[in-house]
């Protein structure tokens, strides 16, 4: 029943939309043992025999008779270039018939329906495959097989590992990403769920998904900064140029995009609008990309691929396209930027031996997940504002640098190094960072957890309960991302407690994690007061890997910007001096610590007064924007 609602929903889409439904020829391959997986075969009219694009779903075949082919063929299959094969994966939609006890080898699988294609009257015997999530992990393991006919695979937000940390990332819970897959029909929280702690288990099923020397056709993979596979991919790339055989080893190439993971709404791989951001530069890079990949190594056409780099990445903010050879980039160097208790992030060791920041986290009232990486359907994906529902929140602590004068470009991993402590035997420490507009809208870059009793490993002799009240080290590493930091926003960090539901809350009471196997379960909670500890003995700071930077952030904050302001800390009165450099015109804007905007004054004479009795006790910037760059001056009042 399931089945035919959705066939429905999609018919309608398809009719609103102005698609034809594909008739494409429905076959079965015959696998090893006899049994056989559905197949729809869609034969550009005229094409005798040609080369073939392969997609082994999980998600039903048939969609794509309502909703097109990819690749920018949709319905108008008799202008490609390509016959396209669609086959449902064994014990799925039409290939049910075909499962059997056990789990399914998508190896074995692959290997039979490449070398059936290849056999056919249609086909040249030239095959490639592509695919998404599910349809790209497939892609990996069919090249690993080494069919003979399989010529190039094209997989997209997709690595073929099964690692610990993707289900258990720093040893918390991927809630709704194991829900969503339980949805799917995946089936994985009950075998998860009896392994939240690396074990044997864990040891056995990632050698036997870590396989790049087994990868002997060229790849061509497809990422986006906003998908929750990032990591897994770059890791698995770079293991691919290090590792696959040497004949192979230069043919691979990476593209990483603006892009989300998709699945659910309209924002996907190749799409202009991501999450509450549009990326027009990025739209259809993908599949433009993809066809020159599968032109250059199916039809044999002559179109420079091979000249093409190694690296395509995509720089957010600058929104442009970096075509490099070698990754990390030349020129990246990593550097610390400390948290300090009136909430600036800057490069100055706190001068106080004692300052800290608490907040209560309480397991019933969790810091909600908005955008990100996620992938259960009714959460937001991609970049979303966090000012409103997560920084108005009082069990979160936010730390800003002051308004950039000159733009910060970060190209790699951020890593986060909290001192902290808890009145729990055990709690979590959450990191989102986002790039603040000159609006105040606080955009979601990045995010990331720590479960503290995971924090020297995750095997069960590496477990270890936090002793209430002990400052302990808090070290988190975020996935790798590209964005340039434009002048006049502002780098932000927000640590909370929880990220949920991306993230299993943690019940701070040091029991069972997940009690009765349950991805969601609350059992006895305890609300925790955690610390974070921001001064010159137990400094808690941020590493960002920046290019070309001068190391020191003065440098892009321009502190000669024609006036002074004192005292500094202040109180009610802010004196601002201009000497020389006044201009009646001028006009100058006040901000808070979290990029809003919170005062407009007139710069009447050379030297006066702001009343800021009005304004919260904080970090400010004061500034004027002049030749494309802000002139900020930074203060706190007291």
């Amino acid at each position: 029943m399931k089945k035919h609602i959705i066939l429905v929903i999609l018919l309608l889409f398809s009719f609103k939309n102005g698609y034809s439904i594909l008739t494409p020829l429905v076959d079965s391959i015959p696998m090893i043992d006899g049994r056989k997986l559905a197949a729809d075969i869609y034969i550009p009219n005229g094409m005798g025999s040609g080369p073939v694009i392969l997609i082994q779903t999980p998600y039903n075949r048939q969609i794509y008779r309502l909703t097109g082919l990819p690749l920018g063929v949709g319905a108008n299959i008799n202008t490609s270039n390509y016959v396209f094969v669609v086959a449902d994966w064994r014990g799925f939609y039409g290939s049910k018939k075909a499962a059997y006890t056990g789990n399914p080898d998508r190896t074995r699988d692959g290997y039979s329906t490449v070398e059936w294609i290849a056999s056919q009257s249609w086909s040249n015997g030239k095959v490639g495959t592509w695919g998404a999530s599910a349809l790209g992990k497939v892609q990996y393991q069919t090249a690993k097989g080494n069919p003979p006919h399989l010529t190039c695979i094209c997989p997209l937000v997709a690595a073929p590992q099964f690692e610990y940390n993707e289900y258990f990332p720093n040893g918390a819970l991927r809630t709704e990403y194991v829900q969503q897959l339980d949805v799917l029909g995946f089936g994985l929280s009950t075998g998860l769920m009896a392994h939240p702690i690396k074990d044997t288990y864990w040891n056995f099923v990632e050698s036997a998904n870590d396989y790049p020397d087994s990868i002997q056709v060229p790849c061509f993979m497809i990422g986006g900064w906003y998908d929750h596979n990032t990591q897994l991919m770059m890791d698995f790339y770079n293991d691919l140029i290090t590792r696959s055989p040497v004949a192979v080893r230069t043919k691979h190439k990476l593209l990483m995009g603006p892009w989300v993971h998709g699945g659910h709404s309209t924002a996907k791989v190749g799409t202009a609008s991501q999450g509450q951001l549009s990326y027009s530069n990025a739209q259809n890079k993908n599949d433009s990309m993809a066809i020159q990949f599968f032109d250059y190594y199916l039809r044999n056409i002559n179109n420079n691929w091979n000249s093409t780099p190694t690296y395509t990445l995509y720089q957010m903010g600058e929104n442009k396209w970096l075509n490099e050879a070698t990754w990390p980039l030349s020129g990246v160097k990593t550097y610390r930027f400390y948290l300090n208790k009136n909430g600036i992030l800057d490069q100055n060791l706190p001068v106080s031996s004692f300052d800290s920041l608490n907040y209560t986290y309480n397991p019933n009232d969790p810091s909600p997940t908005i955008g990100g990486c996620t992938l259960r359907s009714d959460l937001l994906q991609g970049p979303y504002n966090q000012l409103t529902d997560i920084e108005s929140r009082s069990d979160v602590k936010v730390f800003s640098s002051a308004i950039l004068a000159k733009n910060l470009v970060l190209n790699g991993r951020i890593k986060v190094v909290l001192k902290v402590s808890s009145s729990q035997l055990d709690t979590d420490f959450d990191i989102r960072v986002t790039d603040v507009y000159p609006d105040g809208k606080s955009m979601l870059l990045n995010d990331a957890v720590m479960r503290m009793r995971f924090r020297d490993g995750f095997t069960q002799s590496q477990i270890s309960m936090m002793i209430p009240g002990k400052v302990y080290d808090c070290i988190i590493e975020l996935p790798t991302t590209c964005v340039t930091f434009l002048s006049g926003h502002q780098i932000r960090v927000i640590i909370s407690s929880s990220n949920y539901p991306k993230y299993n809350r943690n019940m701070n009471n040091g029991q069972a994690m997940y009690p009765g196997n349950n991805t969601d379960s609350l059992l006895n909670p305890l609300s925790s007061i955690n610390t974070i500890f921001c001064n010159s003995i137990n400094a808690s700071y941020v590493e960002l890997p920046l290019l070309n930077f001068s190391s020191n952030l003065a440098s892009v904050l321009d502190k000669k910007a024609g006036f002074i302001v004192f005292p500094n800390p202040v109180g009610n009165k802010l004196k601002v001096s201009f000497g020389d450099n006044f201009n009646p015109n001028m006009i100058l804007h006040l901000f808070n610590q979290l990029g809003q905007e919170v005062m407009c004054v007139q710069a009447h004479s050379n030297e006066f007064e702001i009343d800021l009795s009005a304004q919260e006790s904080g970090a400010y910037s004061l500034g004027y924007f002049e030749n494309g760059n802000w002139m900020v001056e930074s203060f706190v009042k007291e």
